[in-house]
């Protein structure tokens, strides 16, 4: 009878040490139903023509870049859009294990991330309604409202003009609130980068949306995850080389941009 109880004893103290074992602290990835390792990647998926909405699908250049990287190097991945402010956050967490969202390089974002090798260069833009002439480049921005999304390098900009110029930032969760806002004429001007702008003026000539002056700086996106996570970082940066080579690189980026910026 004792040996029965130390048995059952000592199988609840293994399923107890065994769940303790499972926090929330633990890194997203598990393996997929083909049994390759899965990964949980964030997403923006209010920025065009990056990653979009579109028939009930998630689709763009960041998710069939990862997604034709996982084919590559024999992973899984698991999309999971959400306000880009909480997506860096939510990497180091763990409660993703990467990020593809047009995320900018920055010295800022390194020290608290790993980054893949550049994979776009994009920059940064003013953008005005299209009957605005008195905007023609950030100097004009003197007591100006400028609109942006809360957690961009755009926001850190915005951060900057404001203070150089005496301009007033007003922050929003989403790039189409940003845009609307200079559309209703309630800010003056908004900052996004090149290609995205590019692409919604083409796309949308209602929004009567024009780019004025110089780009105002030359940043690059990379793919992010969780700092010190050398494997799925060989993986990433072995997969775009592999896609560069084969032409497929180039065939995503020419199905959303016509030209390779």
């Amino acid at each position: 009878m004792k040996k029965l109880m130390f048995a059952v004893v000592s199988s609840l103290l293994a399923l107890t040490v065994s769940a303790c074992g499972t926090g929330t602290d633990q890194a997203a990835s598990t393996s997929g139903q083909s049994g390759a390792k899965k990964y949980v990647f964030g997403t923006d998926a209010t920025y065009p023509p990056f990653e979009f909405e579109k028939d009930g699908k998630y689709v763009g250049i960041d998710i069939d870049l990862i997604n034709a990287i996982a084919k590559e190097e024999g992973f899984e991945v698991e999309i999971k859009p959400m306000d880009f402010k909480g997506i860096i956050p939510a990497v180091q967490a763990k409660q993703l294990d990467g990020a593809i969202a047009g995320i900018s390089i920055t010295d800022k974002r390194k020290e608290i991330l790993d980054f893949s090798e550049p994979y776009y260069q994009a920059g940064l833009s003013l953008v005005v309604r299209e009957d605005n002439t008195t905007i023609n480049g950030e100097a004009d921005l003197a007591g100006k409202t400028i609109a942006i999304k809360k957690g961009t390098t755009g926001a850190t900009f915005a951060d900057e003009l404001g203070k150089k110029y005496g301009a007033t930032v007003k922050y929003f969760d989403d790039s189409p609130s940003m845009f609307q806002e200079v559309q209703n004429g309630n800010a003056d001007v908004t900052i996004e980068d090149y290609p995205v702008i590019s692409y919604k003026i083409a796309v949308d000539p209602a929004s009567k949306l024009k780019i004025v002056g110089d780009r105002l700086n030359g940043d690059h996106y990379g793919i992010a995850v969780l700092k010190g996570n050398k494997e799925l970082q060989d993986k990433l940066n072995s997969g775009l080389k592999k896609l560069k080579e084969n032409g497929k690189y180039d065939e995503i980026i020419n199905t959303y941009l016509s030209t390779k910026k």
